[in-house]
């Protein structure tokens, strides 16, 4: 049994901040938005976003609903200003050098400049769990949820840390969110198979 008990407790705690009631293969790894992605035209961010959601939600197949989510991912990452879009790259570029640090220092500045930009906190919270600090991790995504609360990278980056801290039930609770919204996403309809069986026991 791990020991991380104080940790534990904020971790249940914050999730279930995270989960108000409804009206990609393993613990351990992480979402990150595609390497490659075409830009996307202005306009209005929440009806770009909304109409994308409903359709991925009736994408017929995987392809379909990769394509619409990688648009998601675009509208995401787009600050809306040149200096945070230049700023993001070079973190995604330290991200991929393994200078995590570097990344750290500028997306404190990115966060404390354009706070409303959910993928600054979003990207954070992947450098902290890079950084085996999931407390910060948690408290990251917590301000992407709170801005963006169909965010799937961000939920199922809190699954990962649930399965991390041992809390199977809570992370069953959000790769099941996280697939409301994108029935096709990858890897996450085994995990749920596996933590159903773990937690609810097989059906008879």
């Amino acid at each position: 049994m791990r020991a991380r008990i104080p940790s534990l407790v904020l971790a249940a705690t914050l999730a279930a901040a995270l989960l108000p009631p409804v009206a990609h293969a393993q613990s351990g790894k992480w979402m990150q938005p595609p390497a490659d992605l075409s830009k996307i035209k202005r306009g209005d961010r929440t009806h770009n976003l909304d109409f994308l959601f409903g359709a991925l939600k009736v994408a017929p197949d995987n392809d379909s609903a990769k394509a619409i989510a990688d648009r998601i991912w675009g509208v995401w990452l787009d600050a809306g200003g040149d200096t945070t879009n230049l700023l993001i790259t070079r973190v995604r570029g330290a991200i991929e050098s393994k200078d995590l640090d570097l990344a750290i220092q500028l997306l404190d500045g990115i966060v404390e400049f354009k706070p409303d930009y959910v993928e600054g906190w979003n990207q954070r919270a992947t450098v902290y769990f890079l950084k085996k600090d999931y407390t910060r991790a948690l408290n990251d995504l917590a301000q992407v949820l709170s801005r963006e609360p169909r965010h799937f990278g961000a939920l199922f980056g809190v699954g990962v840390i649930m399965q991390e801290f041992g809390d199977d039930k809570r992370a069953l609770d959000v790769y099941r969110r996280a697939l409301e919204l994108d029935p096709h996403m990858q890897r996450v309809p085994d995990l749920v198979k596996t933590l159903k069986e773990k937690v609810e026991g097989r059906d008879i």
